[in-house]
C-alpha cells in the first residue's frame, strides 16, 4: 500500500486555523520507512513563528470552544470516532511504513488503542460533573486553556489520541507536536479531525524538530500547559522551557520495569509470556518488562525456556502476517541497542539467545536479534539503563523481599509486572511497588484506570477521567444562591 497524495502533500504544510498552511521556514527532511531505510515522504520542518501563528489560532478558538457544552462535545467526538474508524486500515498501514511496527500489530494494538480513548473519553462525558455545589460554594472545572502537546514516535497514534481526546472533551484548543521520526500517523489524525467537523484553530498540528518547535510551544506565554510523552532527558527540558511562564506541565516518561515471577508460577507461561511481552513493539515501550525477576529455584529453567522463546521470534518484514518483531525506528536506537548488547557482555552478563548485529534473514532495515541475557547483577548497564529494544535481563532472587527491592532499586517508577498463581499474593506484592500501573498476571490495561509514574517516569496521569483532570481549572466561588 502506498501512501495516499493528500498525505505526502500534507506532510509538507502544517493544519492551522482549520487549513493547510506552509511553513514559515524551509527547512524540510525525510520520512524513512524503518524497515527498508527508504524515504517514504517529506516533512516540513516548523519554526518558532509557526508555533506563534498556531498558539495564536488556538487562542481565538478557545473562547468559544470553552463554552460549548458536554453534550456538544460528545457528538463530536463522536463524529470523530465514525471517521477514525472509517481509515483505520489506512491508519494502521501508515504505521506500519512510518515506524516498522508488524501490520497486525498496527491495526489490532495502535488504532485499536487510539479508538479506546476516544471511546473512553465520551463514555466518561455521559457523567462527568464539571461543577458541583458544597452549600453556598460552586466549585467549577473549567479548560484550561491552549494545550501543547509532544508525542513520541514509538507509539505515535496511541499517544496522540490519548491526549487530544481528553483535550477535546474538556473544551480546550490545542497545538500538537509529534516525533518527526514518525509524523504521518499524525497528519492522517489531523485529515480526520478535519473531516469530522473540529473548530478551525480548536486542533493545530505543527511538525518539526523538539528543540525548536517542542522548545518554542513550551516557552509560549500563552500556552497554559504542556502534555509530554518521551524521554526523561528531554523531559527536563520541556519543564525547563516552560519554568519562566508557570505553565502546568504534565509528563510521562521513561521507565525501566520489571517482571517478579514468584515461585508458584506457572513457569513456561510466565516466561513465554513475559519475553513476548518484553519484545512487543520491537522493545520500544516505556512499559516494557525488560527485567524478568526469577526465584533461584526456577532460575536455571526459566534461563532456558527464555532463550528457546527469542529463538523463535520471526524477525522481518512488517507486512508479513507471520512477522513478530520489526525493526527499530532509525539508525541511532539501532546503534544505542547494539552499545547496550556490548556493554552487557563486557560486563559479564551471560549471552543465551541473539546478539549483536542484524538478523542473518535481514540484509537491510534497522533490525535487531532478539537478545536474552542470563546472570544479570542488578547493578549492571543493561539491569539499569532504559533500551528500548528487544533485550530482556534475567536477574536471580532468593526471597520476596529481595525482589521487591530489586524491582523498586531504579530512577523509574513507571510500570511493573508480577505474577503469581494465587492472585492475593500477586496484589500483596504489588503494592510494595514504587511504580504507577502494575500488571499481575499478564492481564490486558484498563483504559479507564488512570496511567502515569512514579519517581522520574513523570507526573500526573492519563486515561479515563483522570485524563480531563490534566485540562481543567478548579475555580471556587463562594456565597452563591
Amino acid at each position: 500500500m502506498k501512501l495516499s497524495p493528500s498525505l505526502v502533500e500534507n506532510a509538507r504544510k502544517f493544519y492551522i486555523g482549520g487549513s493547510w498552511v506552509d511553513s514559515e521556514g524551509s527547512e524540510s527532511c525525510p520520512v524513512f520507512n524503518p524497515a527498508t531505510e527508504e524515504a517514504i515522504a517529506t516533512l516540513a520542518l516548523g519554526t518558532p513563528a509557526d508555533v506563534g501563528r498556531a498558539v495564536s489560532a488556538a487562542r481565538a478558538a478557545f473562547d468559544s470552544f470553552s463554552t460549548s457544552t458536554p453534550q456538544e462535545r460528545q457528538e463530536l467526538l463522536g463524529r470523530v470516532l465514525k471517521a477514525l474508524r472509517a481509515r483505520r486500515e489506512e491508519l494502521a498501514h501508515v504505521l506500519s511504513m512510518e515506524m516498522g511496527a508488524p501490520l497486525w500489530r498496527a491495526l489490532n494494538y495502535q488504532t485499536g488503542t487510539a479508538l479506546a480513548h476516544v471511546e473512553e473519553a465520551i463514555r466518561v462525558l455521559d457523567n462527568y460533573q464539571f461543577e458541583s455545589r458544597r452549600g453556598r460554594t460552586l466549585i467549577l472545572r473549567e479548560p484550561i486553556g491552549v494545550c501543547a502537546l509532544i508525542t513520541p514516535w514509538n507509539a505515535p497514534i496511541m499517544q496522540i489520541v490519548a491526549k487530544v481526546a481528553p483535550a477535546l472533551a474538556t473544551g480546550c484548543s490545542m497545538v500538537l507536536k509529534p516525533s518527526e521520526e514518525s509524523p504521518l500517523s499524525a497528519v492522517l489524525f489531523a485529515e480526520v479531525l478535519h473531516e469530522a467537523g473540529v473548530p478551525p484553530g480548536v486542533f493545530n498540528l505543527v511538525q518539526g524538530r523538539g528543540p525548536t518547535v517542542g522548545g518554542a510551544m513550551s516557552r509560549h506565554p500563552q500556552v497554559d500547559m504542556v502534555s509530554f510523552t518521551g524521554s526523561t532527558r528531554a523531559g527536563i527540558e520541556v519543564a525547563r522551557a516552560a519554568a519562566d511562564t508557570v505553565k502546568r506541565v504534565h509528563q510521562e516518561l521513561g521507565g525501566k520495569s520489571a517482571n517478579i515471577l514468584l515461585d508458584d508460577v506457572d513457569l513456561e507461561e510466565a516466561v513465554n509470556k513475559g519475553v513476548l511481552n518484553c519484545y512487543g513493539n520491537s522493545g520500544q515501550s516505556c512499559i516494557a518488562p525488560d527485567r524478568m525477576l526469577i526465584s533461584a529455584r526456577h532460575y536455571d529453567r526459566a534461563v532456558e525456556i527464555a532463550a528457546r522463546t527469542a529463538d523463535n521470534i520471526v524477525v522481518g518484514d512488517p507486512l508479513d502476517p507471520d512477522t513478530n518483531l520489526g525493526p527499530l525506528i532509525n539508525q541511532a536506537q539501532f546503534d544505542k541497542v547494539q552499545r547496550l548488547i556490548q556493554q552487557g557482555i563486557e560486563e559479564g552478563a551471560r549471552l543465551v539467545a541473539g546478539g549483536l548485529g542484524r538478523p542473518s534473514s535481514c540484509t537491510r532495515g534497522y533490525f535487531v536479534r532478539p537478545t536474552v541475557f542470563a546472570e544479570v547483577s542488578p547493578r549492571f548497564t543493561i539491569a539499569r539503563e532504559e533500551i528500548f529494544g528487544p533485550v530482556i535481563s534475567l536477574i536471580r532472587y532468593n526471597t520476596e523481599e529481595e525482589a521487591i527491592r530489586i524491582a523498586n532499586d531504579t530512577v523509574y517508577g513507571l510500570a511493573g509486572y508480577v505474577q503469581s498463581g494465587d492472585p492475593a499474593r500477586a496484589e500483596g506484592i504489588a503494592r510494595k511497588l514504587r511504580a504507577g500501573y502494575i500488571y499481575t498476571n499478564h492481564s490486558p490495561p484498563d483504559y479507564s484506570a488512570p496511567f502515569g509514574g512514579y519517581k522520574q517516569s513523570g507526573n500526573g496521569r492519563e486515561y479515563g477521567e483522570w485524563a480531563f483532570e490534566a485540562f481543567l481549572e478548579l475555580k471556587t466561588i463562594v456565597g452563591t444562591k
